[in-house]
């Protein structure tokens, strides 16, 4: 089966003031950003990705360009607005700190399946379009470049975390249990009886084992080998 990575963008000069961007124009990669996203880059340098799909704000492109940039080939680059960031409505342009005395933040953080930004989008509405959305592209990506292909998706913290949780098989209440963090790797493998969690949130390591894509089945007893590098 095709294996999607997830890279959530780098650190941005909002996340560095407590602001909460949302869907803001112009939120750019500060510098520690942009060395996180060339890091990542240089992380899937030894993995000949197909396909490289970024959601439409500034951030993920900047990050996807960092990590297209040191591909030896030309991987296919689309945006995809499905993979946008959450639209936090009247929320979005507001300090955390701020926020964090709302009557709604506690729901977001316990019940975020009960939770609809004024103005904005609810976070179930979020999770099934941006896991949607995935799992269209992983079928497309595996029906165009075969079982082996290894592709990335660059997208947002909560959207991230929405689709580990779907594939983790977690209800969405769970998924601030997930850490993602600015410029971290996560691995889905969609395999054709369940999806398989590979990583999360990583920052660091080779991941030149996934040059030759995973190759997903029945779950080992005991647990298996382990992937080894080409």
């Amino acid at each position: 089966m095709a294996t999607v990575i997830l890279v959530r963008h780098g650190r941005t000069t909002a996340n560095a003031t407590g602001l909460l961007a949302g869907r803001a124009a112009g939120v750019s990669l500060d510098q520690i950003g942009r060395d996180q996203a060339a890091l990542t880059g240089d992380r899937l340098a030894a993995v000949p990705l197909v396909a490289v799909v970024s959601s439409p704000l500034e951030r993920c492109q900047q990050t996807a360009r960092l990590i297209l940039d040191r591909q030896a080939g030309t991987p296919y680059a689309p945006v995809d607005p499905d993979l946008t960031e959450c639209d936090y409505g009247q929320w979005q342009g507001r300090t955390l700190s701020d926020l964090a005395s709302e009557e709604l933040w506690p729901v977001v953080q316990s019940q975020p399946s009960a939770v609809v930004f004024p103005g904005g989008e609810s976070m179930a509405a979020m999770q099934a379009r941006s896991v949607a959305a995935i799992r269209r592209r992983d079928a497309a990506i595996e029906a165009g470049y075969g079982p082996g292909a290894v592709w990335v998706a660059v997208s947002h913290g909560d959207i991230i975390k929405s689709i580990l949780a779907d594939a983790l098989g977690m209800h969405l209440d769970l998924f601030q249990r997930i850490t993602v963090g600015p410029g971290s790797v996560s691995i889905v493998c969609y395999g054709a009886n369940r999806p398989s969690v590979h990583a999360t949130n990583t920052d660091a390591g080779d991941l030149s084992w996934l040059s030759n894509g995973i190759h997903s089945g029945d779950a080992a007893v005991g647990g298996d080998a382990g992937q080894k590098a080409p």
